[in-house]
């Protein structure tokens, strides 16, 4: 039987937080949000690899200024401080490794988790995380601020949204803090090969569910781009084949990417 409050969740045990990752843990039993946080931080000339999670977080920030409140120790809600030294063209890349990172960590417990591009972690094309990237201007250089949640012990009546789900909706019976563990493990191992100079785009391509459909681009002018999602070029924008021409859209360019029915509509 799922658990539904506070008192049948566990909190998150800082001691474990202890692995191969370079990541200073600090767990806050409550925030409105960890980005305002770590970003306040930044600014003050935090170094990288801070990660503040929240276990009641009332004010958490997505794409588009929303925002939400996750229940008490059911999610894992987290932000983590870097400092990239790249361009600013490479930057799109932040949240798609983050977003291969969760996806990488999930599936190592048994969720068939994907990725729908830009922001999105899936399950069955249900929502299970998601990612935000959030760019501050520092007296040190620019910083990046990464946002993570992912539903963890959630229920159905918890969930914000209809096409979202949840670990324990899907059976599975997960300990947060070694999840939160592996996240970062594979987090530190992405993020230094995109350092590097390497590129994540065929890794990334095999488990992103948005390619190979046929989707329906919404821009912020209220046009829409319909075709198919063909590939992630070097910058990390989608490649839409639109009409005979292949179209490349940013992340920062889009409201949403749907997949079109095949019946044509949606």
């Amino acid at each position: 039987m799922p658990v539904n409050d506070a008192s049948s969740r566990p909190p998150l045990d800082s001691g474990r937080l202890r692995s191969s990752h370079p990541a200073r843990v600090e767990i806050l039993d409550r925030a409105p949000s960890t980005n305002a946080l770590v970003a306040e931080r930044a600014r003050a000339g935090e170094p990288p690899w801070l990660v503040l999670v929240a276990e009641h977080q009332t004010a958490g920030r997505g794409r588009l200024d929303r925002t939400w409140e996750t229940p008490d120790r059911a999610a894992l809600t987290f932000s983590v401080l870097l400092r990239p030294d790249a361009g600013a063209e490479r930057w799109p890349w932040l949240p798609l490794l983050t977003g291969y990172a969760v996806g990488s960590a999930l599936r190592g417990i048994g969720a068939d988790a994907c990725l729908k591009w830009p922001n999105d972690v899936t399950v069955h094309d249900q929502k299970i995380a998601g990612v935000l990237l959030e760019r501050v201007d520092t007296s040190e250089g620019p910083a990046a601020v990464l946002g993570i949640g992912v539903n963890v012990s959630t229920t159905r009546d918890e969930l914000p949204v209809d096409d979202a789900t949840s670990l324990v909706l899907l059976g599975l019976d997960v300990d947060r803090t070694d999840l939160l563990g592996s996240i970062l493990d594979v987090l530190a191992v992405r993020y230094d090969a995109w350092a590097a100079g390497e590129s994540l785009a065929a890794d990334y391509q095999r488990v992103c569910t948005t390619i190979g459909r046929e989707v329906r681009v919404d821009l912020p002018s209220g046009a829409r781009l319909t075709g198919t999602a063909s590939g992630i070029d070097d910058t990390g924008r989608l490649l839409v084949e639109s009409e005979g021409r292949v179209v490349p859209v940013g992340a920062g360019d889009v409201v949403h990417v749907r997949s079109v029915p095949s019946d044509g509509e949606g």
